[in-house]
């Protein structure tokens, strides 16, 4: 695909914290207008791959192309305004615990535009419609469920209209059915908004379901990325096992276990 279709470019990324090395020459685009999901076994760098491309991080090498600026050269003044075009979703919904569900979603407005009041509200409460809150826009976050924590935070992350939303494991914590209209609520948002959603999510069904392509990342590398009938029918062992829940650790031998315990002694 040529650079003009693609919203993010990753060019030979790699990434540490320290000495220890995370992220090992990644190259990936983000298609506009796709869903992407992003899976991986725990510690495989799915969270460090979305702090890189939010800028919250520097690579050690490479490059992410956002729009065609490359974010890790641009000063601190066009990075801010880079990712007002950015949406986070983050996992537990991380809205302010002292402000009420309408006053979280307008915080964004609030903070960088200068629309009056009245035009705020209207906004925020064109998004808690779209994500099924409108009644609880005076609440305060401890009085709402996981799932509406998550929904709320989700209309805080588009209220400013992004270019892309980042999405931190939305199925997390809910029970099936409450994840399973997360789902379709992704897929709607897409479609409503034209939205172009980047997926970190370890949820098989929910992955299959939302993904136009899902990239699987396996101790810091870029195994493989395409559609899900790629990663169904990939023959790469870690993919595999990924598929089907199959452990990475190797089962213990009980005599070997017992001579490292006894070794020395």
């Amino acid at each position: 695909m040529s650079d003009s279709q693609a919203l993010i470019k990753v060019n030979n990324l790699s990434s540490a914290y320290g000495e220890r090395k995370v992220l090992f020459d990644i190259d990936l685009e983000v298609k506009q207008g796709e869903i992407l999901v992003v899976m991986g076994g725990s510690g495989s760098g799915k969270s460090t791959l979305l702090r890189n491309m939010l800028g919250l991080m520097m690579p050690s090498q490479g490059e992410i192309l956002f729009n065609g600026k490359d974010i890790c050269k641009v000063n601190q003044a066009e990075l801010a305004k880079l990712r007002q075009s950015m949406g986070v979703a983050f996992q537990g919904g991380a809205l302010l615990s002292s402000l009420s569900v309408g006053d979280n979603i307008k915080l964004p407005l609030r903070q960088h535009t200068d629309l009056d009041e009245k035009t705020i509200s209207i906004m925020a409460r064109l998004k808690l419609e779209l994500m099924n809150l409108a009644e609880y826009e005076d609440l305060m976050p401890s009085e709402l469920s996981g799932g509406m924590l998550k929904r709320a935070g989700l209309a805080r992350a588009v209220i400013m209209d992004p270019k892309i939303l980042f999405f931190d494991e939305p199925s997390a914590g809910l029970d099936p059915v409450t994840s399973v209209e997360l789902d379709q609520l992704i897929l709607d948002l897409r479609e409503a908004m034209n939205m172009t959603i980047i997926v970190v999510t370890h949820e098989l069904e929910s992955a299959f379901k939302i993904a136009d392509r899902i990239a699987v990342l396996f101790d810091g590398k870029l195994v493989t990325i395409g559609s899900v009938e790629h990663i169904k029918a990939c023959s790469d062992e870690r993919v595999v096992n990924l598929i089907n829940r199959k452990p990475r650790i190797n089962p213990l031998d009980a005599d070997k276990y017992l001579s490292r315990l006894t070794k020395g002694s």
